[in-house]
C-alpha cells in the first residue's frame, strides 16, 4: 500500500495510525515496516495515545525499542498527562521501566492524579516481584522517594499501609520517611 501511495499517517475515525493499530496489536514485523518506512511514532490518536506511549505502556519492548531509536519524545504525555513510564511501572513491566529509564524519562513527572512513576508501581501494583522490581530501578535513577502525592502521603507511607514490605525495605535503604 505505502509502494502506490498511500499516505503513512493517515488516520481512521478515532485518530489511529496504522502504526499506532500495528502497536495495539504488537505486530512487530508491521511496526518496524512503518517506522523504518518514517511513521510517525508521536502521532497521538483522539485519546492522546501514540504509537510511543502505548508501547511503554502496555510492555511492547520491541516497538518500544524502534519508536526510542525513531524520534520518540520522551517529554510526550497520554490522556492522563502521564508519561510512559508511569503506566509501564503500573503494571510492572520491568525491561521496559529499565529502558524508558536508560531513554532519559523524567522519573518523577507527576501526572494529573498527583502520582509519580514511584507512587503507581506502589498503589496500583501488587508488591510482588516485578513490582519491587520497578520500584528498585526507580530508586536507582533517583526518584525522588520522598515525593508524596496531593494527599501528603508518601511512598513509604503507601508501602506500609498495603503491607508491601520487600518494597518498604528499598524505600528505607533510599532514605525514604
Amino acid at each position: 500500500l505505502l509502494s502506490k501511495g498511500t499516505k503513512i499517517d493517515a488516520r481512521d475515525r478515532n485518530g489511529r495510525t496504522a502504526l499506532l493499530i500495528a502497536t495495539h496489536g504488537n505486530k512487530v514485523n508491521a511496526a518496524r515496516v512503518l517506522i523504518e518506512a518514517g511513521a510517525d511514532v508521536n502521532a497521538k490518536d483522539n485519546i492522546n495515545d501514540s504509537p510511543y506511549l502505548f508501547a511503554g505502556a502496555r510492555g511492547h519492548l520491541e516497538i518500544l525499542k524502534l519508536t526510542l531509536q525513531h524520534g520518540a519524545d520522551l517529554k510526550s504525555t497520554n490522556r492522563y498527562d502521564g508519561t510512559a513510564l508511569i503506566p509501564a511501572s503500573e503494571r510492572g513491566h520491568v525491561e521496559t521501566v529499565r529502558t524508558l529509564i536508560e531513554a532519559g524519562v523524567d522519573v518523577d513527572h507527576v501526572n494529573n492524579l498527583g502520582w509519580t512513576a514511584l507512587l503507581e508501581a506502589i498503589i496500583l501494583g501488587n508488591g510482588g516481584v516485578r513490582h519491587t522490581q520497578v520500584v528498585r530501578l526507580l530508586v536507582d535513577a533517583d526518584a525522588n522517594v520522598n515525593l508524596a502525592d496531593r494527599e501528603g502521603v508518601t511512598p513509604l507511607q503507601h508501602a506500609r499501609q498495603r503491607g508491601f514490605s520487600q518494597i518498604e525495605k528499598v524505600l528505607l535503604a533510599a532514605g525514604a520517611h
